[in-house]
């Protein structure tokens, strides 16, 4: 199993998404969604190969995308589980034990236009 580390950036993209999430849907929303991040993230920790991950050349050297779809059912919570996921990890396979979580990303940005300054795997 492999670890991870989140970029500043990254960091700050999952507090802005579960402050919107807690806004628009409630507590037990941004509960289900934060369930759905952890699990994409040990998803990863994992499998880095898994289904779902899309290599991406043209944003970088060993540069990846994990759209949280993927994880949504085992991310089910108490409260059920997020019907629609719309977000993706940018990470980058840096060494076989660390993934580098470059940002999470609402998956209708342009990426090339919100590429992180660095992934955290430095």
């Amino acid at each position: 199993m492999a670890d991870f580390r989140l970029s500043p950036a990254a960091q700050a993209d999952i507090v802005d998404l579960l402050a919107q999430t807690q806004e628009r849907f409630g507590e037990l929303g941004r509960l289900r969604y934060e369930r759905l991040l952890v699990t994409a993230l040990r998803d990863l920790a994992v499998d880095p190969d898994r289904i779902g991950t899309v290599r991406r050349p043209e944003l970088g050297d060993n540069v990846c995308s994990y759209h949280l779809r993927y994880s949504r059912d085992r991310a089910r919570h108490e409260s059920g589980i997020v019907r629609r996921p719309r977000h993706l990890l940018l990470f980058r396979l840096t060494r076989f034990d660390l993934i580098g979580i470059g940002r999470v990303l609402y998956d209708a940005m342009e990426i090339e236009r919100h590429l992180p300054s660095s992934y955290g795997d430095e």
